[in-house]
């Protein structure tokens, strides 16, 4: 494993940890997503993997390269790890070239006219951020990490402060970019799209615990509890046999007949789709169509059993 963190502890109160008993491992390459809502711990997670933070106990292995442990620490200038947060902190007094090179060790000079090529930056290398665009001032905090070939990169929210005219071709620019390089990559956001769209691995972090770990098809299909279906995306509450189950709006179908019925509540345009909010009983129900329908249309619909999802009756409230 090329990023090996284990039985890791962080907290400032011992009776309230931040981070409790964290396991996972990183293969070489792999973009990994933490997801989760502000204040669970993502940042701290980010301040221990960097050395801005020691550990309380636990371990973090890096490159077959102990970083932290109870007896060993590697200060963060040592550690080899690139860091970019979501305010793209350049000097306003340096152009894009000095601001990508600078401390930066003689040895990786020669990386520098491919990362500026990779980065679509060669031809604003005498600007100043202030001349930059957002996205060419992310793209150039991505370049500067990257020129100094980390063992891992960490992203900090990246997305947050572009536009959103402009995130998405952003979003899919530094992945390409990083994929290229074959950068092991964590990257920390509260958006799922963010997270569906260029991570191999989410993990899903509550309460300092670690909530699943898994590829984005698999957390999105089969989450293992109540908070990580929600916080992945809408989820439809289904009683069936007396228990409740649960269905994701895509797996829905609007057919002619159906023994299930929706009362439709409003019908939102989306682009390539309508998504339809409606009523099954006293439960509103999100579902997606091709057409939009009035309201109080009644509408028929129908799933596969094998969609559906169950979780304990305690998880009620999650929903």
């Amino acid at each position: 494993m090329h990023l090996k963190v284990t039985n890791l502890v962080k907290f400032y109160n011992k009776k309230e940890p931040l981070i409790e008993s964290l396991n996972f491992s990183v293969e070489k390459g792999e973009i990994v997503s933490f997801l989760g809502e502000s204040g669970v711990g993502k940042t701290t997670f980010l301040k221990c993997i960097s050395g801005l933070e020691n550990i309380n106990s636990g371990s973090i292995v890096l490159n077959n390269k102990t970083l932290n442990d109870k007896d060993f620490f590697v200060r963060p200038q040592d550690r080899k790890i690139g860091f970019v947060f979501q305010d793209y902190p350049l000097f306003p007094h340096l152009n894009l070239k000095d601001n990508i090179i600078f401390n930066l060790d003689k040895k990786y000079i020669k990386n520098l006219e491919y990362m500026l090529s990779l980065t679509n930056l060669s031809s604003l290398v005498d600007r100043f951020p202030h001349e930059l665009s957002g996205g060419e001032q992310q793209r150039a905090c991505i370049a500067r990490a990257l020129i100094r070939e980390p063992d891992l990169l960490l992203l900090d929210e990246p997305f947050s402060n572009l536009d959103v005219a402009i995130k998405h071709s952003i979003r899919d620019e530094i992945y390409q970019i990083i994929k290229t390089t074959k950068t092991t990559t964590i990257l920390v956001t509260h958006d799922i799209n963010d997270s569906l769209n260029i991570a191999d691995k989410i993990l899903v972090f509550k309460a300092g615990k670690l909530q699943q770990y898994s590829d984005p098809v698999e957390m999105y299909c089969k989450p293992a509890n109540c908070y990580c279906a929600r916080i992945l995306g809408n989820i439809n509450k289904y009683d069936m046999d007396t228990k409740p189950y649960y269905i994701r709006p895509e797996k829905i179908n609007i057919v002619e007949e159906s023994d299930i019925k929706l009362v439709v509540k409003k019908s939102l345009f989306q682009g390539k789709e309508y998504n339809i909010t409606a009523k099954h009983g006293q439960e509103n129900w999100n579902l997606f169509s091709s057409v939009p329908f009035k309201k109080d249309e009644v509408i028929c619909v129908s799933f596969e059993k094998e969609d559906l999802i169950y979780f304990p009756p305690n998880c009620l409230n999650y929903f």
